[in-house]
């Protein structure tokens, strides 16, 4: 579907193949914890795991400017320039993802000094505080530009209401909506991913096992969510998987500008 093309779209399909890998990295460093025991892949599987959850927090950042750009700038944003930046910024994010995984693998590791080990073996401690620092950045940044968006959108809703001389109610509803989205989308990813960042800085390899798999756990939601937020609710998804499927009826065509509710 030509509509499924959009910058909107990519990004989501990005963020969808990040949570895909890892999902499957979840269960390959499972198997070889502790089923298959091997230090060499499971050195492996921790890196790549490192890479897709961090490609999946890189691409929820690059959907969040995303939503910032075609509101700041609503009538350039079907433009050739937006989607060369967007697939810029995705090479960039999945290129830093990729190195932050490639670290433990090309030696930033604790398997010859256990000392140096942090909650999550057998990265080491000044691994894991990089990357708990990466992510309060990403968050901090997030939490910025959705205040923003929230602003450009009342700002919309009173534009409309002076001209109309009131706010409607649709108007009303669609930014209601759009406010309390954004509400939800950064509300579960703090709580999905500040447990365990916290607990990165803040533990001791010392405590037990269960510690670290009980902050990672909200993590693993936060992916197993993101489909639901970013693309179950879409009317463009929906209607393209209709068709991918069942056949039941013809996707139109629509390149529109986005509403607050489509935020």
């Amino acid at each position: 579907s030509p509509a499924l093309r959009t910058p909107m779209f990519v990004l989501v399909g990005s963020l969808a193949t990040a949570d895909l890998l890892a999902g499957l990295g979840l269960i390959l460093n499972f198997v070889f914890q502790y089923v298959i025991r091997s230090e060499t892949v499971s050195l492996l599987t921790v890196g790549f795991l490192v890479a897709s959850f961090a490609a999946s927090v890189s691409s929820l950042l690059a959907i969040t400017v995303d939503r910032y750009l075609s509101l700041y700038k609503a009538l350039t944003y079907y433009s050739e320039r937006t989607v060369l930046c967007i697939h810029t910024m995705l090479a960039g994010a999945w290129g830093v993802s990729l190195c932050l995984g490639l670290l433990p693998v090309l030696g930033w590791n604790c398997l010859h000094d256990h000392a140096a080990c942090s909650v999550v073996r057998p990265l080491t401690k000044s691994n894991v505080t990089l990357l708990s620092a990466s992510f309060f950045l990403i968050f901090l940044i997030m939490l910025h530009l959705y205040i923003e968006i929230c602003k450009i959108v009342c700002r919309h809703a009173h534009q409309i209401a002076l001209q109309q001389h009131f706010l409607t109610a649709s108007h009303y509803v669609a930014t209601k909506k759009g406010v309390s989205t954004l509400a939800i989308i950064l509300g579960t990813f703090g709580a999905s991913w500040l447990p365990f960042a916290i607990y990165c800085i803040v533990g001791d390899p010392d405590y037990p096992s269960v510690y670290t798999y009980a902050t990672l756990l909200p993590a693993t939601y936060n992916s197993m969510i993101n489909p639901i937020i970013y693309a179950y609710r879409n009317q463009e998804i929906q209607r393209s998987m209709w068709v991918l499927f069942c056949g039941c009826f013809q996707a139109k065509v629509s390149f529109r500008s986005r509403s607050p509710s489509d935020v």
